[in-house]
């Protein structure tokens, strides 16, 4: 993975990535992957979403209960995970609100 010059140095960058690539087999079977931006001053880590993980609806929770647990676990001076480029729920494509609307009854035919 290339990194930004600013993070490139970071001392905590090869606990990061390692953290990252135990999750990203299952992101890249849903055709995604993650890429670290940035650490903050304040220990936020900042990825950037990749493929599909761009505008999943299901985006914000793999990053919370995947994404960040794991990272946290592994580099415990990390203190939040954010996506810089993560697409809000209300602008999903294709009208995807994250609510799974049950598809309209198929009428039995008559014969």
């Amino acid at each position: 993975m290339t990194h930004s010059a600013a993070v490139e140095n970071h001392p905590l960058l090869p606990r990061i990535e390692q953290a990252l690539d135990t999750i990203r087999p299952y992101l890249a079977a849903d055709g995604g992957n993650v890429r670290v931006l940035d650490i903050t001053d304040d220990m936020t880590l900042q990825l950037e979403l990749l493929g599909a993980c761009g505008t999943c609806p299901m985006s914000p929770m793999t990053l919370k209960a995947g994404v960040e647990e794991s990272v946290k676990k592994a580099v415990p001076e990390i203190r939040a995970v954010e996506a810089i480029n993560s697409t809000p729920m209300a602008e999903q494509p294709a009208g995807q609100t994250g609510h799974p609307v049950s598809p309209a009854p198929v009428p039995t035919p008559q014969f």
